[in-house]
């Protein structure tokens, strides 16, 4: 067994793990994160658990499960890898500024699934240090899902020069559809996501972060956005996204999803289309 492998026997509880990460690291100097792999094998999927992150994040209930629960499944290994000793950023405090992640087919919920991360180009950035959480879902030997998860560390100390933006400029658009986000979203996204971060569901713990409400997850954001184009999508594609702002529920958002030449370009923004939350690109592969 390669010696940078963790093999975990199950995938880990999230609610010890991120008391963890809620407490901060007292370590000083240019951040580090862990070398190794962490891999869990033979997981099998709950038809229900996922019939439930159906109906939350939008997507039609069905045998196949769409590609932004087998990041879900992947979200516990990335906190297990960043509360760990050899890790000097947490990821409570950090923000998920984009996410990329490929379908390479579909996948059932009745398949059994071997599930890996490993952390990866830690970097600057003006603001601290960006990394990469990198996940890939497999059945048997064959790669059917791989998803980059770029987090910000505010604060954290990296060599090198941070990057220029090559973000493109938003163009405000009208709204295609128009979304009530209810104050009690954020529950429900964690009852089907089993991600506990308290900022998504208590007025004072989204305070304590500099939020005067309870942010949706940006990940139920990425989901519903992808649910509305699920019937134009094909077997296999990706999907780059930028989050670029919170939700703070309740809220009144708009999207809008448009052909390109390459696949397609969507947005939630504000109910006028003029300020985005989330951009995306979807394309077949």
């Amino acid at each position: 067994m390669d010696a940078d492998v963790e093999v975990l026997a199950a995938l880990p509880r999230l609610g010890p793990l991120f008391a963890k990460a809620l407490a901060p690291s007292f370590q000083r100097g240019a951040a580090r994160v862990p070398r190794r792999t962490v891999r869990v094998c033979g997981v099998h999927q709950d038809p229900a658990v996922v019939a439930d992150y159906d109906r939350v994040c939008g997507f039609p209930l069905r045998d196949r499960v769409p590609p932004t629960w087998l990041h879900v499944l992947t979200f516990g290994l990335h906190v297990h890898l960043l509360s760990g000793s050899d890790s000097t950023i947490r990821l409570a405090g950090a923000v998920h500024v984009s996410n990329r992640m490929r379908l390479h087919r579909p996948v059932d919920a009745g398949e059994v699934l071997d599930l890996s991360v490993r952390v990866d180009n830690l970097r600057p950035h003006r603001r601290g240090a960006l990394l990469d959480m990198v996940g890939e879902v497999r059945v048997a030997d064959e790669l059917v899902w791989d998803g980059v998860s770029t987090y910000l560390a505010p604060g954290a100390s990296t060599s090198g020069t941070p990057e220029a933006s090559t973000a493109d400029e938003f163009v405000a658009q009208p709204p295609t559809a128009i979304w009530r986000l209810g104050a009690d979203l954020g529950r429900d996204y964690r009852r089907v996501s089993t991600d506990p971060n308290p900022i998504h569901t208590s007025r004072v713990a989204a305070r304590a972060f500099g939020f005067a409400r309870p942010i949706i997850h940006g990940m139920w954001t990425h989901a519903r956005l992808l649910a509305a184009l699920d019937p134009r999508l094909p077997g296999a594609y990706s999907a780059q996204v930028s989050f670029l702002r919170p939700i703070l529920l309740p809220a009144t958002v708009g999207a809008w999803w448009r052909p390109a030449h390459d696949g397609w370009r969507a947005a939630v923004t504000t109910p006028d289309g003029a300020k985005p939350y989330l951009v995306a690109a979807v394309s077949p592969i």
